[in-house]
Parts: C-alpha cells; structure tokens; sequence
C-alpha cells in the first residue's frame, strides 16, 4: 500500500453558517480567522501535509471564491501539496458536497479519502487513523471521542465494538444517552463511499417519486444524472452503514472541540497554543522583560507586531500582524487581531480584539472566560474604540463603535 494515493477534502461551509460566529464573521470567512496565529483551515490542512502519498488538499464549500484566493495563493509558495478550493452552488450537505466534485477528487485515482470537517480543532492523528483505516479493510473509518455524558447530546454519539472497532449504531444528536463516544467530525474513506452516497440518493429519489410529483419535477429527476439532494454523512451515510462491518472507528485521547461561537475561538486557540510546544516550538514567544516583553506560557506574536518591553503578555495569547501593544500594556488569554492598538497600562483578560480596535490608556477589556455562554469572553467586533480608563466586562461590541463608559454584560449594536 505504500505508493496508494491519497487526497483530503476539508469542508469549510459558508457565509450562511457562520450566523453563530458574528460579529467575526462579518469580515472574514469563518475558516479564515486566526487561531493560535494561524487560520482555522490551516491547522488541518498542516495535519492532512503529513499524510504519505498525498496527491492534493481540495476545500469544499460555498463561500465566493475571492474569499480564498488570497490564503490559497499564499499557501501555495509554503506547502508541498497543491490547495484547491471548489465552490458549491448551493449546500449539499457533507455527503452531497464530496459526491458533487466526484470526478475532480478521482482525478488523482486516490485509493484513500480524507474528509475533515474545518470547525474542529485537535491533534489530527491521521496517519495512525490511516494505517488503522487500513488495516480494518472497511470503507470508512472515523475518528472518535469518549466526553462526559452531560454533553455527549450535543454530538454524533454512537456505539462502536470494544475489540474490532467496528461501528455498530450511530445517532445524531439523539434525545436519549445512547453513548458517551462521540463522532469528532474527520473521517478516511475508500472510494466506495460515492456508491454509498450514490445508494442513498437514490433511496431519497424512490421517496419522492412515490409522493404525486407534478411533471415539471418528474422531468427534473430524470434529467438529472448527479444527485443534487442534500445528503450528510452522519445521518444518511453512517447511521445506515453502522453495523455493517463497513464502517469502524478509530480513538484520539488527544484533545477535541467544535468550534461553534466566537468564544470557543479563544478556548481553540489556547489548545493549539499548547500543541506548538511539541509540533512548532519556534512560533512561540519569548521574552524576559529588559529588550522583549515579558512573556509567561504560551504567547505568538505576528513578527510585524509591535510590543513594548515592558507589556506582560500570557498565558494564550495570539498577537496579529500590524498590532501595537503600547508599554505597561498586561494581556492574558486573549485574542488580538490586525491592526489593533493598545495603548499603555491598558488590560485585555479573555477577550477577542477585532481588527483596528483601539483600547485607550488605562483601559480594561475582559471576560469571565466562559467559552460556552453568549456573553462569556468579551468580543470587539472591526474598527472598536474603547476610550482612556473605561471598562468593558463580558460585552458583544458590534463594528465601528465608541465606548465611552464602564459596560457590562450588554450587547452593543
């Protein structure tokens, strides 16, 4: 097996998602805010350059493409492996998405597909997850989770066999505890999944033409010869194949979260922060407080920031190209994005600073570091200003605004 291609597709979504992550998502693609310094999508797509044989990194999604060009232009000159965006249309889910592009992923006769979904963060264990893929000789293997049971709901929960692995139910979101192992969203499959995809069209076809169909939609159907429905790999691809010996699972103990608010940005960050220490060490600050700032733990810091030696920086924090941080300055677990100036003997405790924020002397911007709740961390939506000594506690700041006095737990439109 070893000269088997292999390709990845990394589901990014679109503007019509990305509702929950506002007010970030009002100037940049979700996939494309930093974390830890780097995009979301990036970190995935470094994991998915380790991956043996790796013919191409195709992005699925349905955001416009100029949305991309740039990042993937960039990424061009500093990966080995060719990056390539492929807009949908319209949504077709997670399965439908990967059956649309079908003849391009083929293109590149991969034995092996990867699919990641972009909004999850951890240690992506792919090749271990591979040589397990392998071994087991399923069509698709995906990777899983044990959490506690009070949030398993929240996921794909599923049972899968303590010895072979071999998936045996899956549910998603279900009403009832079914399991406390959960599906963390990236997956190996063979190409055999398009037939799978393609069964399940089918079947959803059979449905509709058995309801009365006017002859407008009777000719769409026939007409049609890929599947335009809207078909998602958990629902209609694994619960149907579990139980099967098609599908099986393979464990990370490694750490894992679903990035749903802007808040789980900062929390995101933080873990991949952590991951620097083994994977990327030369991205991490340092500094002893007489030439460079005071750094304690993990801290990035964009090389066209600017720092004054006497700020205190950390732990988590990621500083974005063009920021000035001004002297006396201290941040912890925060998230401070381009342009953005602090002036000096300000404070910034769990917070998202948006782009050309200005946060005066002596201000104080915080968040009780609640990553779940609304109004958990403080976020800073583009072009803030916060002025000298005022103190914002656990706000939603929309763009463009000025605060002129003590906020707090308030959204500010």
């Amino acid at each position: 097996m070893a000269s088997v291609k292999t390709v990845a597709v990394i589901l990014v979504g679109g503007p019509t998602k990305g509702t929950r992550f506002r007010p970030l998502s009002f100037n940049l693609a979700k996939p494309l805010f930093p974390l830890a310094g780097q995009p979301m999508v990036h970190h995935p797509i470094l994991a998915c350059q380790k991956i043996p044989n790796l013919a191409k990194v195709f992005l699925i999604g349905f955001y416009e493409e100029r949305e991309f060009t740039l990042y993937i232009s960039a990424l061009s000159n500093e990966l080995k492996v060719p990056v390539m965006y492929l807009r949908e249309e319209k949504p077709h889910g997670s399965a439908g998405g990967l059956y649309n592009f079908k003849d391009l992923l083929m293109e590149e006769e991969p034995h092996d597909i990867f699919v990641l979904n972009c909004d999850v963060c951890c240690s992506f264990p792919l090749t271990e997850m591979l040589d397990a893929h392998r071994k087991h000789g399923g069509i698709g293997t995906l990777l899983v989770k044990k959490v506690s049971r009070d949030v398993a709901n929240e996921f794909g929960e599923l049972v899968a066999d303590p010895k072979t692995g071999e998936l045996l139910h899956y549910a998603e979101k279900p009403e009832t505890f079914v399991s406390d192992f959960i599906n963390c969203g990236v997956y190996i499959f063979t190409t055999d999944i398009f037939s799978a995809i393609r069964d399940v069209t089918s079947t959803q076809k059979d449905r509709a033409a058995l309801r009365r169909v006017s002859s407008v939609e009777a000719l769409q159907f026939s007409s049609k010869a890929t599947p335009t429905k809207f078909v998602r790999l958990d629902q209609d691809i694994l619960t149907p194949l579990a139980g099967k010996k098609k599908l099986y699972t393979f464990e990370t103990t490694d750490f894992w979260e679903q990035l749903k608010t802007p808040g789980m940005s900062l929390r995101c960050s933080s873990l991949y922060l952590n991951q620097y220490r083994q994977t990327s060490p030369e991205l991490l600050a340092v500094g002893d407080g007489t030439k460079s700032p005071t750094i304690v733990g993990d801290v990035f810091i964009h090389r066209s920031a600017k720092v004054h030696p006497s700020a205190k920086l950390g732990p988590n924090v990621s500083i974005s190209a063009n920021a000035r941080i001004g002297p006396g300055v201290r941040l912890i677990g925060c998230i401070v994005l381009d342009g953005v100036e602090v002036k000096e003997n300000a404070v910034v405790i769990q917070s998202i600073v948006g782009w050309k924020s200005l946060i005066g002397r002596w201000a104080r911007v915080q968040g009780a570091g609640n990553y779940n709740t609304k109004l958990g961390i403080t976020i800073l939506g583009e072009d803030v200003a916060v002025e000298d000594e005022v103190v914002v506690v656990n706000c939603i700041v929309l763009p463009h605004k000025t605060i002129t006095s003590r906020v707090q737990d308030e959204i500010i439109l």
